[in-house]
């Protein structure tokens, strides 16, 4: 599982995440809500390694990965889809899955299950990412993702500007990836209904630091769509 203990971050002074605690189990949905501004992306830079900790702890399966590069954290199993997409538009399908292929050796073969989660992905493995409609799009970051067979799955705000037919297919695959058991995954979602309908245990951030958590089954009548209301 992931685990995190007492994370602390600053920008220019700012005490941005606070004593951040969590553990993310392995066959579970882990969903983190927060209003914009409240630290999840910050956070988010932190478990990928792409600020580096002030304090605390991050760890995966065992492994201390609190100060390990990004592409180290790869290697040890985290896959992660960032807001936006950030798919490559000049490149086809095919190639950006490729991409996410990178900490394989040469030759592996895109894996046929991000196919049967997203068939669209194989109708259209010669046209560029680009050229792609926002939730292909999103589909195509997740499948790029899943590639090289990831343990954690970390997905930033996936529904964000996506048509509610492709929301579906996401939720779908979300759901599918926990049931098999092999994967552990942090959602971070401002969409509650999204992140109810998947959630085994919920966290809500504010401010910087976690101030609600729970089992899935208990948002409603803990209050959580109450706690992201502006």
């Amino acid at each position: 599982m992931l685990k995190v203990e007492n994370l602390n971050q600053y920008y220019s002074g700012s005490h941005i995440l606070r004593d951040v605690s969590f553990e993310a189990p392995i066959g579970k949905v882990t969903t983190l809500l927060g209003r914009n501004g409240v630290g999840k992306t910050t956070l988010l830079k932190v478990l990928t390694g792409l600020v580096p900790a002030k304090t605390g702890s991050v760890s995966f399966d065992g492994k201390d990965l609190t100060r390990a590069p990004s592409h180290e954290r790869v290697k040890a199993g985290i896959g992660y889809v960032p807001q936006g997409r950030e798919i490559f538009p000049r490149l086809t399908v095919q190639e950006n899955l490729q991409m996410g292929l990178a900490t394989r050796p040469g030759g592996t073969p895109i894996p046929e299950r991000i196919f049967e989660m997203f068939p669209v992905l194989k109708q259209m493995l010669k046209r560029r990412g680009g050229d792609l409609s926002g939730g292909q799009q999103q589909q195509l970051a997740i499948g790029r993702a899943l590639a090289f067979g990831p343990r954690l799955l970390i997905l930033d705000e996936p529904t964000e500007g996506i048509q509610p037919s492709i929301i579906k297919d996401i939720e779908r695959a979300i759901r599918t990836l926990a049931a098999e058991g092999g994967m552990a995954i942090l959602l971070v979602e401002q969409y509650y209904d999204f992140a109810e309908s998947l959630a085994d245990h919920y966290l809500v951030m504010e401010r910087g630091e976690i101030i609600r958590r729970g089992e899935g089954k208990s948002m409603a009548a803990d209050g959580v769509r109450e706690l992201l209301a502006v």
